[in-house]
């Protein structure tokens, strides 16, 4: 040891050697070379020279665990394995960990700590790889200000002793290459803080994860799935989802449906679908009923199944609740096959703070801003990443360009966008801090923000960046190099306030509430909107969808056929939580499937009907979607019938002959012959009628043409009569010769 400085073994041997890479392996120390070791679950130590098979016996020269000996007769380091023999008395081979060149470049951490390393999860994390001819895993990870980090797991008995990382430079990355280990082996990072406390952490960019409740990463390969969409994938770069139908089903994978669980300690007897199960059976189902897109609540993985996944804390992973992360491929490159796009729903806004997350990573607030008036959400008792950090924004970015790249979805749904955008959100005077300027806005996030969509559509320009996004931030939907925010799609949270509020009145009380319907008029196309109906709505005690509307069973129905009619209607793309298609009478329970039992009764299989049939009108009408970004594409008749609670309008495409009229009456009451203003002369056929028979109507229906009269109303040169059922809606399409 009279070449090492002694203070540098005590480093290494109390655990805070930042580059034990220095004094382990193989070096040369003077004239000679040296082999040292450090284990303090071996009893003896041997290394085997793997070009001459000679042999040296490693002498124990710390009773701590450090071996080492001298080699006479080599100056150049050479290839060499080392048998160990533990303290229980079994042998195991392996390569020595130390003798490896770093596997991340000082060029992809330059990128990293600028924030600009879009691909770094092909880096940081645990990838299966061969260094120098030996097989085995790469391991790196950002923990600045640890004293030290090692790689534990069943390979080492989870100790910490061994297997210590080096920190490359002053990157604040730590690394090593672990040979021999091989896919589904387990770990954890045994990170020493700065104050000595040791924490076990799951790797923040970990390809897959243990089954909740355990909480180990997993050593994964993500290269071995053969994907068939190709297809798919050209047909989205040639076209815009600006003017194409986007129907979308919202789903939460673990209570869609269920099946039987054999397992004793089931909390409830059933467990979820597959990924490939779900494959078999959700993507058939919704495209037979007509959706173009499924949306999935967070596949990222999560400890708290109550958290319904926007808890994460494997944001690399999708969850092994229900498969393997070929299986979600699988899953996705089955959605395409079938011409049905994938969403994804995304958290950047916040992460939890289990002790084996991203939470106080390295023992300092890596990842969460340091004061808890910027890194907390107080109402969700999570953390917020702190978007002025360069690390924390490219682990957010490259996150969001993995999904794409990785794993072929079409796009995110970015959640709690307004929490992100301002500092006060959910916040009393004195729990927040300003801004620089003494705004309320958080100037870090908005720039995460524009940079995120900047990167993303730099990539994959015909994907969907979905904001929810629940205030009048301006230009959520504008490019960035206009002052936007860069996102395609905002959720139109004003509108379907309104919209449930007034479905959710007694039709009695309706005709004092119709600028519910029509305030949404005014701002419509000042975003590209999605209008949604989604999960947050029926829960909580805010009842489901069926049981918001007023009277008795029948009105129950009729009114919420009228309601998705309206929601169809109204310009905007769709999104409809599952188990409101089929009217579910109860809320949604995440732990239990959706009440499929419920199609055996006739109303709920017709409203099931109904949906699928106004689904599939949606996509082969052009009126329904082309023009949703334009004011060019809506035309009111009257919204000023408050009386009697009628509103009509026209939507058109891009050709203007591509023309529907949508007329609805949200009260009971029948209206014969009731006279509108019409656009045009000649005749108008109904082409769809909430109230037909088949769908658990009344059957007032317009079975005969209608012809337009040169009889002035509503500001149209033109009027028809026409029946108006109760609760109803009426689509009428002009015949043109």
């Amino acid at each position: 040891m009279n070449t090492i400085d002694k203070h540098q073994i005590e480093n290494l041997l109390n655990g805070v050697h930042k580059n034990p890479h220095s004094i382990l392996g193989i070096h040369e120390e003077g004239e000679k070379l040296r082999i040292r070791v450090y284990n303090p679950n071996s009893k003896s130590v041997k290394a085997k020279d793997l070009d001459t098979n000679k042999e040296y016996q490693l002498a124990r020269v710390d009773e701590r665990g450090l071996f080492e000996c001298t080699v006479d007769d080599k100056r150049e380091p050479f290839k060499y394995q080392l048998t160990h023999t533990t303290l229980q008395g079994t042998n195991y081979t392996t390569i020595d960990p130390y003798v490896f060149w770093p596997t991340v470049s000082d060029y992809d951490l330059f990128l990293f700590n600028q924030g600009n390393h879009h691909r770094i999860y092909e880096k940081l994390g645990c990838h299966l790889m061969e260094a120098e001819g030996v097989k085995g895993a790469s391991f790196a990870v950002w923990a600045p200000s640890a004293q030290r980090v090692s790689v534990v797991g069943n390979f080492n008995q989870w100790d910490g002793r061994t297997h210590q990382m080096r920190m490359i430079g002053s990157s604040g990355v730590w690394e090593l290459f672990i040979p021999g280990l091989t896919k589904g082996d387990i770990y954890k990072y045994e990170i020493k803080t700065p104050s000595g406390e040791i924490y076990v952490k799951s790797d923040p960019y970990a390809l897959f994860a243990e089954k909740s409740p355990q909480t180990a990463s997993v050593v994964y390969d993500l290269d071995n799935y053969m994907w068939n969409d190709e297809p798919w994938l050209e047909k989205r770069q040639k076209e815009s989802v600006l003017d194409k139908p986007v129907n979308i089903y919202e789903v939460h994978l673990g209570s869609w449906k269920q099946e039987p669980d054999d397992d004793p300690k089931s909390e409830t007897g059933f467990k979820p679908y597959s990924y490939r199960k779900l494959a078999e059976t959700l993507i058939p189902y919704v495209k037979e009923m007509g959706y173009t897109h499924i949306e999935l609540l967070p596949v990222t993985e999560h400890p708290y199944d109550g958290s319904w996944g926007y808890q994460v804390t494997g944001y690399y992973a999708p969850t092994s609740r229900y498969g393997t992360p070929e299986d979600f491929k699988y899953f996705v490159d089955t959605c395409h096959k079938n011409d049905i796009g994938v969403i994804l729903d995304w958290v950047p806004a916040h992460f939890p703070k289990d002790a084996h997350g991203l939470a106080r990573f390295d023992g300092t607030s890596l990842y969460e801003y340091e004061d808890k008036r910027k890194g907390e959400h107080l109402g969700w008792g999570t953390h917020v990443f702190n978007y002025g950090r360069n690390e924390v924004k490219n682990f957010l970015i490259a996150n969001a360009v993995y999904w794409f790249d990785q794993f072929h979805i079409d796009g995110l749904r970015v959640d709690a966008v307004a929490s992100m955008l301002y500092l006060d959100y959910c916040r009393e005077p004195g729990e927040w801090i300003p801004n620089e300027y003494g705004g309320r806005e958080n100037l870090e996030a908005v720039e995460l923000i524009k940079h995120l969509n900047s990167v993303v559509y730099q990539y994959f320009p015909h994907v969907m960046m979905i904001a929810e996004e629940s205030t009048a931030w301006p230009m959520v939907t504008k490019p960035v190099h206009v002052g936007g925010l860069g996102f395609s799609h905002k959720w139109n949270m004003g509108w379907m306030n309104d919209f449930l509020k007034y479905v959710s009145l007694d039709p009695i009380y309706r005709r004092y509430n119709q600028n519910l319907l029509t305030f949404s008029f005014m701002y419509a196309w000042s975003e590209n909107y999605i209008l949604v109906l989604s999960h947050d709505e029926v829960v909580h005690g805010k009842a489901s969808m069926l049981n918001k509307m007023p009277g008795d069973y029948w009105q129950k129905f009729a009114g919420l056929r009228c309601a998705y009619a309206y929601f169809f209607a109204h310009p905007g793309k769709k999104l409809l939580f599952m188990g409101s298609e089929f009217g579910q009478f109860i809320e949604w329970k995440y732990k239990e499937s959706l009440d499929w039992h419920l199609l055996d009764y006739p109303m709920h299989k017709k409203m099931s009907e109904y949906v699928q049939a106004l689904n599939h009108l949606y996509k082969s009408e052009t009126a329904f979607y082309e023009a949703d970004t334009t004011s060019e594409g809506f035309e009111l008749i009257d919204c000023n019938d408050v009386d009697n609670s009628i509103i009509s309008f026209i939507r058109k495409g891009k050709d203007w002959h591509d023309m529907l009229i949508f007329v609805f009456n949200f009260t009971p009451n029948v209206h014969e012959g009731y006279r509108m203003g019409a656009p045009l002369s000649g005749t108008y056929v109904e082409v769809f009628n909430s109230d037909s028979e088949e769908y658990g109507g009344s059957n007032v229906i317009n079975k005969e043409p209608i012809i337009a009269r040169e009889i002035p109303i509503h500001e149209k040169p033109y009027s028809i009569e026409l029946r108006i059922p109760p609760l109803g809606a009426v689509i009428l399409r002009p015949v043109f010769e």
